[in-house]
């Protein structure tokens, strides 16, 4: 280990052990031996063998009802994304509709659904189960996703969550590469439960939570009901300092090129060459021009722009979007949820669990800015727009062609009010089966499960535009004139001579798009034991697993089209099938070694056929010392939405021939390399990049072939018993577990970022490295192509670390800590063409980072009904690439790194059982931030300049939870 490991790390571990903590807060987890019986046989995550929770082979963490309910949160995904083992996953704090388009896995934005990571591996990559079933996949109407949407369960009926850190595709088939989580819910409950919860943080966003539970049970029949109703408010991206600032300087907050007053870039084909305005080849000499502020009336001088009311655009000039946006995404969630079982004989039962979920959900940003022209980049009809000379707005006197004089024309229209996203989404859930024993060897155990699950979305879009009303309204007059409502359209007034009501009606549009997916699944299994070797088991289980996927996403039809301001977006409808059969042993070779092995055949519709395995050890040559290891293979078959998906995707691309505020072709007699590798593509003197979020098309590809993985787990588990009883301690375990992932074939499109670069820096004419790039006149990038393929791999490891203490009764309390650790040693994700991605570890990049070490601990203490616990969450310092900031300069000047520096978040937790003399009362109180720790400022990250899937949201977290069960 490094000295800096040890160093971060020992400082905690002393912590850790030398404070107590009663029960594990926030996201804590526990080992299964310590949350089930040695003694008790049990089914868990990574198996369908029962077998002792204590011989489990690999690594697993069980988060209890009694945490999540402690944990200050309401929400599954800000749980779990808590992990030390997570990464940057989709929550609430990404306010992305309409900020960025659409992403290029085909999934669509999910606006307003949480997601989970293990390993950095990105969510499609782990197994989302409920009760050991595949949950179905989210929608949120902009795509269709290969991820599942954790807000589509209710915390309210979840008993307990297992966390498989390890690939088991052997044994639940695709998507199970980096691990598994398998929710469970609650299945038995005698009483009524209140359960009011209510939570805000200190710049707003009041979250309430209220559930019931209505549960019974006789000789045969237990039942289960549960109503909840969660509603959390938005913060706005002005309630940070950060964000409300009127020029920032960091992130795409930095600002818009479209702006209010309007920025016009152009030529006059009257003015002679070389003078300012001339329509030269490269465009080197054209306008570039904005109105000043105040002004009401446009005095336009071609000779002298700015003895008028205008000024040489600048980056002064630019708008900051960052205060229309949303910090929080408001939310509100209606559920109900029963589970019933009735035993039919004394070896067999049904049940039944339904489960409806909807949710309501936004996303707001700036106003809906309008580019027209070719810079506007958008491969679309915008680009083609002509604004005519006799329309009565426009100051120049001339027509503005894309074909010889126009570059573009922007303008924000603030009067129009800000872009509202609204989701409605309904989740039904349907599972019917039936369980037993049969009555041979020591009794067969079996089921048969049949479920039927729909996720359908709906998303409406408020204040944005129709082009081709736009090209009309900016064109001709007399062809405007000959067609019903059309009004010649004002982009060139600013803020002193507004664009009316009526000529904003004409081009507004409301937009509605949605998307469904389904999962039709039929499952049986078989487990039981073989035979015995002393007082152990050598068990089995067998089962098949017949699935039907069906997803289908309907754009607006202004998407469809190409007339939408907002992004393209195809249409998609297809679906799949895939029959699976697999098979598991465990076998103890002797009394202290036990193996397991496991199979899996999969047969694809779409496709073809893949075959899993899996292999793993216990050894335990002592009770309190084990060593266990496992070797897998896994498989992601590509999702729909990978398929079949055709979208726009708004990349914040910065071009090294001209990134914002930097002149890189001077002309000059020494050019340097990146100069000549500009020129060679046709970038002209002095050019500066118009816009940074380049539209990119992006999309799904029916070639695709499904991802494969090695994956390897090496662990060791030590119960300390010489500890027990000295110095109060009752019990003090360890564990510790490395862990490798690599994945061939990955589905991903290629970092367009490291690809441009390698392109410029093998002198702009490689014909592999440079093939997505191509320039308009005047030098700007084209729209490039950027589809999912098999490209390269992908490589990580590290080690996590598991530690538990607690004392005896100590007459005033009984103590404990607990520790959850994880370093990564590594991570690379390499293409087919050799370049490397910029994801590393250590490096922030694209909105997210992997931290080279992750820690929660907890500590506290318990007596009688009073619980008090604290927990620390820390993360390692990461550094982004001021390259990629859309501003260089102080404090972050080109080719250099900023630190984002370690973050340690402070919760707090008292609960009170029993509270003032009611049984059955339990009363809670929690701060999580206490400290108030702002997430650190990052130059590279979009939207809010701070990296919403890594850190918390800036200020603390007040709340309380009142629970009363009678």
């Amino acid at each position: 280990m490094s000295k800096l490991f040890v160093r971060r790390v020992i400082p905690i571990l002393t912590a850790a052990i030398g404070i107590a903590c009663a029960w594990p807060l926030n996201a804590q987890v526990q080992t299964p031996a310590s949350t089930k019986s040695e003694l008790e046989e049990i089914v868990v995550t990574g198996s369908r063998i029962k077998q002792y929770a204590a011989q489990n082979e690999q690594p697993l963490s069980i988060i209890d009802r009694g945490t999540i309910e402690k944990s200050g949160t309401t929400d599954l995904g800000s749980l779990l994304q808590q992990l030390t083992t997570g990464g940057k996953a989709l929550n609430t704090k990404f306010n992305s509709s309409g900020n960025f388009g659409y992403p290029p896995d085909g999934g669509g934005i999910g606006a307003g659904s949480a997601q989970v990571d293990l390993r950095s591996l990105g969510s499609k990559r782990v197994l989302v189960l409920v009760d050991g079933i595949r949950w179905v996949n989210e929608s949120s109407a902009s795509g269709v996703s290969g991820s599942a949407d954790l807000n589509t369960i209710p915390t309210s009926i979840v008993e307990r969550i297992e966390v498989l850190e390890d690939g088991a595709s052997s044994i639940y088939g695709s998507d199970a590469i980096a691990g598994v989580v398998n929710i469970i819910t609650r299945k038995k409950f005698s009483g009524v439960e209140l359960n009011g919860y209510t939570g805000e943080y200190s710049r707003g966003g009041q979250a309430t939570d209220a559930s019931v539970t209505l549960g019974g049970s006789g000789d045969r029949f237990s039942a289960i009901f549960v109503a909840s109703y969660f509603k959390q408010k938005p913060i706005s991206s002005g309630k940070w300092s950060q964000s409300a600032v009127p020029e920032p300087l960091i992130g795409a907050p930095a600002g818009s090129s479209a702006t209010p007053q309007g920025r016009f870039t152009f030529c006059d084909p009257s003015r002679p060459v070389p003078q300012y305005g001339s329509c030269t080849p490269g465009q080197d000499f054209f306008y570039d021009v904005t109105l000043n502020n105040g002004t009401a009336t446009p005095i336009w001088n071609p000779a002298n722009p700015s003895s008028g009311t205008y000024h040489d655009w600048s980056n002064a000039d630019r708008f900051n979007y960052a205060p229309f946006n949303y910090l929080l995404t408001p939310s509100q969630r209606k559920a109900m949820f029963t589970n019933v079982t009735y035993a039919l004989t004394d070896e067999t039962e049904v049940h039944v669990k339904a489960l409806f979920n909807n949710r309501t959900s936004a996303n707001q940003a700036a106003p809906e800015p309008i580019f027209v022209g070719p810079y506007a980049g958008t491969g679309g009809l915008a680009d083609t727009i002509v604004v005519a000379a006799n329309n009565p707005y426009n100051p120049f006197g001339i027509t503005l062609d894309p074909a010889t004089n126009f570059g573009w024309v922007t303008r924000r229209p603030l009067e129009a009010g800000p872009r509202i996203f609204t989701q409605d989404v309904d989740t039904w859930y349907l599972n019917a089966g039936v369980k037993g024993k049969l009555p041979i060897a020591n009794g067969y155990s079996w089921d048969l499960n049949v479920v039927t699950t729909e996720n359908k979305a709906n998303q409406t879009f408020l204040n944005g535009y129709n082009v081709a009303k736009m090209k009309l309204a900016l064109g001709d007059t007399t062809v405007c004139a000959a067609v019903p409502g059309c009004l010649p359209l004002d982009l060139f007034g600013g803020q002193g001579r507004p664009i009316t009501a009526a000529m904003l009606d004409y081009i507004r549009s409301t937009q509605i798009d949605s998307s469904k997916q389904t999962l039709q699944l039929i499952s049986a299994n078989l487990t039981g034991d073989l035979f015995h070797i002393g007082d152990r088991a050598a068990g089995f289980a067998f089962g098949a697993e017949h699935r039907k996927y069906q997803g289908q996403f309907d754009p607006d039809p202004l998407r469809q089209s190409g007339e939408s301001q907002d992004s393209f977006a195809a249409p998609v409808k297809a679906d799949y099938r895939v029959n699976e059969l697999y098979a598991e042993f465990s076998f103890p070779l002797l009394a202290s070694l036990g193996t397991s092995a496991a199979v899996r055949y999969s047969d694809y519709s779409n496709f073809g056929n893949e075959t899993t395995y899996k292999g793993g050890f216990r050894w335990q040559p002592v009770q309190d010392f084990a060593v266990r290891g496992t070797y897998s293979t896994g498989f992601r078959a590509p999702d729909l939405g990978e398929l079949y998906g055709l979208t726009q995707f708004g990349a914040n691309l910065v071009d090294p021939c001209g990134p914002t505020g930097t002149i890189v072709v001077t002309g000059g007699p020494n050019p340097s390399a990146l100069e000549l590798a500009c020129r060679a593509q046709g970038v002209p003197i002095n050019f500066q990049q118009a816009n940074t979020q380049i539209t990119t098309f992006t999309g799904g590809n029916n070639h695709l072939k499904p991802e494969k993985s090695d994956s390897y787990t090496a662990g060791i588990q030590y119960r300390a018993s010489w500890a027990e009883n000295h110095a109060g301690t009752d019990k003090l375990t360890f564990d510790f577990t490395y862990y490798s992932h690599k994945i061939k074939g990955a589905v991903q499109a290629r970092d367009l970022q490291a690809l441009l670069n390698a392109c410029m820096n093998a002198g702009g004419t490689d014909s592999k490295l440079c093939s997505p790039f191509t320039r308009v006149a005047g030098g700007n990038l084209s729209p490039p192509k950027n589809f999912l393929d098999n490209l390269g791999e992908v490589r990580t490891s590290g080690i996590d670390v598991k530690i538990d203490w607690q004392s005896h009764e100590l007459g005033w309390g009984v103590l404990s800590a607990a520790l959850q650790l994880s370093r990564v040693n590594d991570y690379k994700a390499v293409d087919v063409d050799g370049n490397v991605a910029q994801r590393q570890v250590g490096i922030e990049v694209d909105n997210s980072a992997i931290p080279k070490i992750r820690a929660n601990a907890q500590l506290g203490w318990r007596h009688g009904d009073w619980n008090v616990a604290w927990n620390l969450r820390y993360l390692d310092s990461v550094t982004e690439a001021c390259s990629n900031a859309v501003f260089t300069g102080p404090p972050c000047p080109k080719n250099t790194l900023h630190t984002l520096k370690a973050t340690l978040y402070n919760d707090a937790q008292m609960d009170w059982k029993n509270a003032f003399r009611l049984q059955g009362l339990d009363v809670s109180f929690g701060v999580n931030n206490i400290f108030g720790k702002d997430p650190p400022i990052c130059f590279t990250c979009t939207l809010n300049g701070y990296d919403a899937g890594t850190y918390d949201l800036p200020g603390s977290f007040w709340n309380t939870r009142i629970k009363y069960a009678f």
